[in-house]
């Protein structure tokens, strides 16, 4: 059975707590403390594997979590980082967060690897807290907690031409006669359970094309397997409507239309308005010429725009045609991939935790502000400054938190110093 939606548990490695310990060495009768950090907790990843077209190892195993980092030791001895967890998917999945439906990471269009939940940083030892009053520290951090997530994996499979239409009217036919696709083709309604890739070559050049099956009234509403495939047809540019011309088994094709962009429009608007072309199968089996369906198909869809090209997948006659049509209609668009953004950022369930902080002026530096609590460490535990999306979600945290607020409540001004354990950045507004 083709799997292509899983939902799975996540979860990253928690950090190893801190050790309390002290030296304890023949005629040293008051060693210091020596109590060792912690390890990191281990990551999970999601990384793109081109051998992989489904998510079906997903359906066995729902449970996956990362290694946890060691405790530290005596004589300032560290634990071991917990080692990352990476989870193949094949490209072009997308990962959402279950509860909410918001994309954390789309797997496509270059991106191979992408951290989904950090581990927590390892507790320091109590060799840290030593000071000149507080010689023996008998206490040290504990690890920060893991993250943990219910996610959604969605494989929406990368193709620039979406193949739309009712069972039987020769999707498939059409598929292995312009592709390399080898898809089975029988006269029964949803012979296709999966998505058909192939790729159509014009002269050295072409396109990616996807059979798309499962399509009758009532697809967008889970009648038939409709919704299961709907969503391969999200990063298609182009839309190639099937219909049996030739009303084989007396089906309307004009009706067929309505009703299938109907569904389009139910599931996706945005993929109902892409450009569309008509392909009018079976005219090899057209009888009467007296009401030629293909005119009628003409005067209903070219004054909307569409074009209507007659075909007959089993003999060839008017592939060549339809195929260099499609080629045409893409060349006049972005080649890009259709990247779906990120909406859902783990870190932010650290903005929801009502956990303390404080904002106080330095007494011992000029026009320096110290900001420092639970809320603030727990979120630097987790978050890469370094990169891009990390400073923007640091960034985001300032603001949706109060921090900002309650600076400029404290009285900061424009060029002031804010320090958050050990990290210092000029205020600007």
């Amino acid at each position: 059975m083709f799997a292509d939606r899983a939902k799975i548990y996540i979860r990253s490695g928690k950090g190893g707590d801190g050790h309390v310990s002290f030296r304890r060495e023949l005629y040293v009768p008051d060693g210091g403390p020596d109590g060792g950090d912690g390890g990191r907790g281990g990551d999970v990843i999601f990384e793109v594997d081109e051998g992989m077209n489904t998510l079906t190892d997903y359906r066995h195993k729902r449970k996956y979590a990362a290694q946890d980092g060691q405790e530290g030791g005596k004589r300032n001895c560290h634990g071991k980082s917990g080692s990352d967890l990476t989870l193949k998917v094949p490209e072009g999945t997308v990962i959402k967060d279950a509860a909410s439906g918001k994309v954390i990471a789309d797997m496509s269009a270059g991106n191979k690897r992408q951290v989904v939940l950090k581990g927590g940083r390892g507790g320091i030892g109590n060799q840290h807290f030593a000071t000149a009053t507080m010689q023996v520290p008998k206490y040290a951090k504990p690890g920060q907690p893991a993250q943990e997530l219910e996610v959604l994996l969605e494989l929406k499979v990368i193709a620039d031409v979406g193949l739309v239409g009712f069972p039987n009217v020769g999707k498939s036919t059409l598929l292995s006669r312009v592709t390399n696709a080898q898809p089975k083709i029988a006269n029964y309604h949803f012979t296709t359970l999966s998505p058909n890739l192939g790729v159509v070559d014009l002269d050295g050049d072409g396109f990616v094309i996807a059979d798309i099956p499962g399509l009758i009234e009532g697809a967008s509403e889970g009648v038939g397997l409709g919704l299961d495939f709907l969503r391969h047809i999200e990063r298609t540019k182009v839309i190639i409507h099937m219909v049996d011309a030739a009303s084989v088994e007396g089906r309307d094709p004009i009706a067929d239309i309505y009703a299938i962009n109907k569904e389009l429009e139910a599931y996706n608007m945005e993929v109902a308005r892409r450009p569309q072309v008509i392909a009018a199968n079976k005219i090899d089996a057209i009888w009467d010429t007296e009401h030629d369906p293909i005119e009628k198909l003409r005067k209903e869809f070219e004054p909307k725009g569409i074009d209507v090209i007659p075909i007959s997948a089993v003999s060839g006659q008017g592939l060549k045609e339809l195929m260099y049509h499609v080629k045409g209609i893409l060349d006049t668009m972005d080649h890009s991939t259709t990247v779906f953004e990120q909406e859902f950022f783990p870190e932010d369930l650290f903005i929801q935790e009502n956990l303390p902080y404080t904002v106080e002026k330095s007494t011992e530096e000029e026009r320096t502000y110290i900001v420092e609590g639970p809320r603030i460490e727990k979120m630097l535990g987790y978050t890469n400054l370094d990169s891009e999306k990390g400073f923007a979600f640091f960034q985001r945290f300032l603001k949706d938190t109060g921090i900002l607020a309650d600076l400029e409540q404290a009285g900061i001004e424009e060029g002031d110093t804010v320090r958050m354990y050990g990290l210092s950045f000029e205020y600007m507004r």
